[in-house]
């Protein structure tokens, strides 16, 4: 994964193992995992800077406390949390748990939000929660078509929005979901967005400096998926 994610010319990655029930990571069992990653692709002459953090799950919020949780944060951002967008449904207490997270300092992003059937339903929904701070992260299989027609028609409808932020690979294994960042670039036509979703925006969050503005805002041409 490792090598592929340097052919695809990435340069650094986030580790961000499951926090959720079914998969109820700690920090600490983050933190050893990612130093034995980095040294083993040392060894190994890997070009590739993993950082830590954690794809945290709604009702992980409600048993982690903050030390734990900017300990998850997003490639080594004590104040930025990557939170899993269920698949289905919407959370009844999604806005009050993103005011909490807000009103304690953290920045919140919403991974693959595209993928979620309500979201898919209305894109436009995931407006009061942007308005109110949240970044939106898109899968790069979501834009190039992997993830099927439905999650790629919303994913672009999310950018004509201006409600999608940066992409991520969420790649899980050699064999499960490659990391596509270039072909996503490609699909969303390159240039200045490209560059923002995959370059400016990650940086920003890497430093904790503030979010770019988007680049203006034009009809850009999305290309169809290969």
């Amino acid at each position: 994964m490792a090598r592929s994610a340097v052919a695809d010319g990435i340069d650094v990655a986030a580790a961000t193992p499951h926090v959720r029930e079914d998969y109820p990571t700690s920090a600490a069992e983050m933190e050893v995992a990612v130093d034995e990653l980095r040294q083993a692709l040392a060894a190994e002459g890997v070009a590739l800077d993993v950082r830590p953090g954690g794809e945290i799950a709604f009702d992980r919020l409600r048993v982690l406390g903050a030390e734990e949780l900017s300990r998850f944060g997003l490639a080594g951002n004590p104040s930025c949390l990557l939170l899993e967008f269920p698949y289905y449904g919407w959370p009844l207490e999604l806005d009050t748990r993103l005011f909490e997270l807000r009103a304690k300092g953290f920045l919140v992003v919403l991974a693959h939000p595209e993928r979620n059937s309500e979201v898919q339903a209305a894109p436009d929904r995931l407006g009061r929660l942007v308005d109110h701070g949240a970044l939106v992260q898109l899968t790069s299989a979501s834009l190039d078509g992997r993830l099927g027609r439905t999650s790629r028609r919303t994913a672009f409808r999310l950018l004509e929005l201006g409600l999608a932020h940066l992409i991520a690979s969420d790649a899980h294994a050699p064999d499960v979901r490659a990391q596509g960042m270039e072909a996503a670039v490609e699909a969303v036509g390159g240039g200045p967005l490209g560059r923002w979703l995959t370059a400016e925006v990650p940086a920003c969050i890497l430093t904790g400096d503030p979010i770019p503005a988007r680049p203006a805002r034009r009809r850009y041409r999305f290309r169809k998926a290969r």
